[in-house]
């Protein structure tokens, strides 16, 4: 099912198995619809990491195709447009300026009518996936090698609040698999940085982590789908 805020992917609300896997994608696409006019600047930043996450959408669907009876969630719209993955009330949802310029589309900004259009269809589409519950919901990201002049060396990085204890057997699995893994980075769940999937997963009583992967194994389709392949013999592997 497509929408204008959100995809369904994966198996029908019919035939979705209780106790499979749910997966995210909040920040899937750069797509900017109209009445939005992205000028030759704007589309700079869209192709950036400001615009999407560059290759977690490609993750996210050989990831649910891999897995009998699991089902996705992605998003439609560009994260500069409002970012699903941060509280509307952030400050930091509707980015005004970024180190690498200022999205013009954003100068004049209506924040309801960007919540009503994009944030809020993603997550009802998002609060009805959690029925029936599955066993783990799993929000895909991805993260820049280099930012602000420094190299990141880390690959992977499990994020988590509460699910310490899942989220380090994550970790675990995935330095098996070959990544260079750690817990909360390069961002901190514990900081508040996975809304989406703590919002959802609270509601619905299931566990919950957020899977950041370095941009640069999964720039293309085909690394996308060989990285998917590790990651899911990874959940696998811990049990999830």
């Amino acid at each position: 099912m497509i929408h204008d805020a959100f995809e369904l992917i994966g198996a029908p609300l019919g035939q979705r198995t209780p106790g499979a896997r749910l997966y995210t994608c909040e920040h899937a696409s750069n797509r900017v619809p109209r009445p939005f006019r992205p000028r030759p600047s704007d589309r700079r930043l869209l192709g950036m990491h400001w615009g999407y996450d560059i290759g977690a959408a490609n993750v996210t669907r050989a990831l649910v195709r891999a897995d009998a009876g699991a089902w996705g969630v992605l998003s439609r719209f560009s994260r500069l447009l409002i970012d699903p993955n941060r509280d509307p009330a952030d400050p930091t949802a509707i980015l005004r300026t970024c180190d690498d310029g200022a999205p013009t589309f954003n100068r004049s900004v209506s924040p309801a009518d960007r919540v009503a259009r994009f944030h809020a269809p993603f997550h009802a589409a998002l609060a009805e996936a959690v029925r029936p519950s599955p066993r783990i919901l799993v929000s895909i990201h991805s993260f820049t090698p280099v930012f602000r002049g420094a190299r990141r060396f880390v690959e992977a990085g499990v994020l988590f609040d509460t699910h310490d204890a899942l989220a380090h057997g994550l970790v675990g699995a995935l330095r098996a698999e070959g990544f260079a893994t750690e817990a909360n980075e390069p961002y901190s769940g514990k900081d508040g940085l996975i809304y989406s999937a703590a919002r959802h997963g609270r509601a619905a009583g299931i566990p919950y982590l957020e899977i950041e992967l370095r941009q640069d194994l999964i720039a293309s389709a085909r690394l996308a789908r060989r990285v998917a392949g590790r990651v899911g013999r990874a959940l696998a592997a811990a049990g999830l």
